[in-house]
This record gives structure tokens, C-alpha cells and sequence, in this order.
């Protein structure tokens, strides 16, 4: 089927018609409908670039009581994704060509977005030898991220040696920013709201302190360096040095880190316990003049859903973390272009281009122009609803959002010119053969 997308707001800009025609963008301008070719009313609605995660957990294989593939890549094509990295933390562990192969394999047959493994950095996250890099390299699922996501990789000889290896296939260490000895039994960010609720802190040296290492480690070996969920306004200012240095660093940040602060922790809702923790309202808004100066390169969800259970209880036993995929670009706009942060042309370059060529998936990402792959998102930005994790798509119900309206609505998501959701929809799959 070809589909002809009427009187889109191109990245916000011009209304123009764009027709996908065998998975490609055939033909962009004043189109007429013909034979065979669906209509969709894009009269107000915004199109962007297929939007591209570096930073999923899909859980299978292991824990498909939390998610699979399957349901965290139907949630990521309702957000508007076209592409997920799928981290390392798995049982067993993604850190041999098996694994990572058959998450790929996964992600292929499941067909709603392309899933791009993440290789763990050390064998089963333990932080003691490197993992297979270069049999995941060469795998079918031809690995460029590697990461032990969840667990920083300590030791600096270690970190060094996973620099170098990287760099000789022109890969990237994810690095989960966290000292282990500063975090000990933490709970919260380390501050006012920690003092006066009782709860053990965690300090944002402990996150700053691992960024300052990784990036002078980065510049000594010449290779690419990722600092995964930054949190913090000390992290900004250190990775704004170092880019200003010429060091190869890239920077995420999560929506729910530009959005929610460490208040939220007072209701002692387990829904609020993530990893980096919440931090102030000045790191929240240091977060997000940093992604407006171009220091923070990319969106990265974190997308983390875990079973009731494992969040449905006291405090201090509850699992960190929250699912992010069907509300990040709502809470983007929210936060950074309804506050007139960014307009919509940037917006696809953090949560698309750049995340694409980090990750280094070249058929992701790509302008919207003719000839390049149909991975495609219609926005509705003038909607508005309100959050129900019972009504997604994911597993999860762990949402910190639940209950709040949010603006901005995924209308559409084209996957290689295959509608994955159509009407706000989920509608079917891309067939592994298509």
C-alpha cells in the first residue's frame, strides 16, 4: 500500500504533501491522490523524522513478566519510534553474539520498530573483564553501542580498555554515570527533601565526578564516549567543557529528568524511585537550557517498566525506574518547545537525527526527503490528554506521569513506509520480509 500524507507542517515549517511509495519517500510538494494510494488529512499536524531511542529496556530475554520485545516496541511505534536501543541488562545478560542476536532477531520478527542491541561493556554487568565487543561487532546485529547500563563501569583500567576496543570499529561506551562507593544505600538525591524525609542521599558528585574521568579517559584514547541519563547541573557544565575541549562526548537526557523534581519524592510513591534519582528544580531547568545550547545531544526515555509488584510496595524495596516511550514527546514539547526552548526543527535532531548517528543506524534519522526511507511521525501538537498507564501499550504500569495532561498527540508512525499507527492507533506491523 502507498500512502499519500496531505498538507503536513513539515518540521513545522511549510504545508506540503508527501507520498511513500515502495518504503521511501517518493514525492514531496503539491501531490494528487491516486489509484491504490491511501489519504491521510495531515492538515495540522506536524511531521518529523521517525524518532530514535538510545536508550530502551526491552527486559526479554528474562524478564518477560516486566516486558518483551513485542509489547516495548508496540509502545515505542505508539510514541512515534521507529527505532530502539535495546540495553544490555537482560537474563542472561546481552554480552555474546547469541544474545544480542536474538534480541535482534526479536525486534525483526515483532516488526514495529528496527531494535538495535546494546552490548553489555563487561561480562554479565560485573564490571570485571570485557565482554565479547567484538564477536557482537561482527554479529548479525553488528553492535555499535555497548553499555553495562544500570551499573557504571568502575574501574577506570577497565573503562579505558573498552575506549580503545570501541574505537577501532568506530563504536560508543554508554556509561551509566554512578560512584558506587558515593551511592551506597541510596535513595534520593542528596539534599533538603533527603533531610528532611530521612532517606539516604545521592549526591550529584557522585554522578559528576564519573563524567569528568570518562571524558578525559574518552580524550586520551580518541574514541566516542555517551553519558547516558544526565541529571545533574554540575554534569552539563562538565560535558559543555569537554565538547568545548573537542572531546567525542554525546550526552542523553530523560523526559521525566526535564520535567519532575526530587518533591515528588515527599508522597513516598514508589512510582518516583528512578536511577539517577529526581534532582532540584535548578538542575531540571540547567537540564534543560543545556539541551537548548546543544551540550545534552539527544532524548533518551530509559524507558524502564517493571512488574506491580516490584513497585506497588514500601519505599525502600521498590524497584528504580519508569516508562517513558509513549509520553516522551509530549513531555518534550511540554517541556522545551511550548516553553519556547526549541521549535520543531530541533526537536527532530534530538530525538531522531543525532540519536541515529550515535548509535550509528544510517536508515534512521534521515531527512525528510525524497528518495530517504518512509521513518516518519505525525504529530498532533494542539491535543491534549491525559496519561493512563492501563491504557498503554507497554507492560508497564510504573508511569510517573499517570493522571497529568499532557500536550501533543502521535497521530501517525511510518516504519519503513509501513503505518505501524494510524488514527492515534496501534494498526499492524512491518512483516520481517516486507
Amino acid at each position: 500500500m502507498n500512502y499519500l500524507i496531505k498538507q503536513a507542517s513539515i518540521l513545522g515549517g511549510d504545508k506540503q504533501d508527501v507520498l511513500i511509495k515502495d518504503g521511501v519517500i517518493a514525492q514531496i510538494g503539491a501531490v494528487e491522490a491516486a489509484e491504490g494510494v491511501q489519504v491521510i488529512d495531515a492538515a495540522n499536524l506536524v511531521l518529523l523524522p521517525g524518532l530514535v531511542d538510545t536508550h530502551t529496556h526491552l527486559r526479554e530475554p528474562g524478564r518477560e513478566d516486566a516486558e518483551t520485545v513485542e509489547t516495548g516496541t508496540r509502545a515505542a511505534a505508539k510514541g512515534g519510534y521507529t527505532a530502539v536501543h535495546a540495553m544490555a541488562n537482560s537474563t542472561p545478560v546481552a554480552d555474546t553474539a547469541g544474545v544480542v542476536e536474538q534480541v535482534y532477531e526479536l525486534g525483526r520478527q515483532a516488526g514495529w520498530v528496527d531494535v538495535r542491541p546494546v552490548g553489555a561493556v563487561t561480562v554479565g554487568l560485573a564490571g570485571k573483564q570485557l565482554s565479547e565487543i567484538g564477536a557482537m561487532a561482527d554479529s548479525r546485529a553488528a553492535v555499535k553501542m555497548f553499555s553495562d547500563d544500570g551499573i557504571c563501569v568502575f574501574d577506570p583500567l577497565l573503562m579505558r580498555r573498552a575506549l580503545e576496543y570501541v574505537k577501532a570499529f568506530d563504536g560508543v561506551i554508554a556509561q551509566h554515570a554512578q560512584e558506587p562507593r558515593l551511592t551506597e544505600g541510596a535513595q534520593m538525591n542528596e539534599g533538603e527533601v533527603s533531610s528532611i524525609l530521612g532517606l539516604p542521599g545521592w549526591p550529584a558528585v557522585a554522578e559528576e565526578s564519573i563524567i569528568a574521568r570518562d571524558v578525559l579517559l574518552a580524550e586520551h584514547v580518541g574514541a566516542r564516549l555517551h553519558v547516558c541519563h544526565v541529571s545533574t547541573a554540575g554534569s552539563v557544565e562538565i560535558i559543555r567543557w569537554a565538547k568545548a575541549r573537542g572531546i567525542q562526548v554525546t550526552a542523553e537526557v530523560t523526559p521525566h529528568h526535564l520535567l519532575l523534581t526530587d518533591e515528588k519524592v515527599r508522597t513516598f510513591d514508589p512510582v518516583f524511585k528512578v536511577n539517577p534519582p529526581l534532582r532540584r528544580e535548578e538542575d531540571v531547568m540547567a537540564l534543560r537550557a543545556g539541551v537548548a545550547d546543544g551540550t545534552i545531544d539527544v532524548i533518551g526515555t530509559d524507558h524502564a517498566p517493571h512488574p506491580s509488584e516490584a513497585k506497588e510496595c514500601e519505599w525502600g524495596a521498590a524497584a528504580m525506574g519508569m516508562t517513558g516511550l509513549e509520553t516522551a514527546l509530549s513531555i518534550v514539547q511540554h517541556t522545551l518547545v511550548d516553553t519556547g526552548l526549541l521549535g520543531w526543527e530541533d526537536v527532530a535532531r534530538i530525538t531522531s537525527t543525532v540519536p541515529a548517528q550515535i548509535g550509528r543506524v544510517a536508515d534512521q534519522g534521515r531527512p525528510i526527503a525524497v528518495g530517504e526511507p518512509a521513518n516518519l511521525t505525525l504529530l498532533d501538537p494542539a491535543a491534549r490528554w491525559i496519561v493512563d498507564p492501563s491504557a498503554m501499550a507497554t507492560k508497564g504500569r510504573n508511569s510517573p506521569f499517570a493522571g497529568m495532561e499532557l500536550p501533543g498527540s502521535v497521530r501517525a508512525t511510518f516504519f519503513h513506509g509501513h503505518p505501524t499507527v494510524l488514527d492515534g492507533e496501534l494498526a499492524t506491523p512491518r512483516r520481517v520480509d516486507a
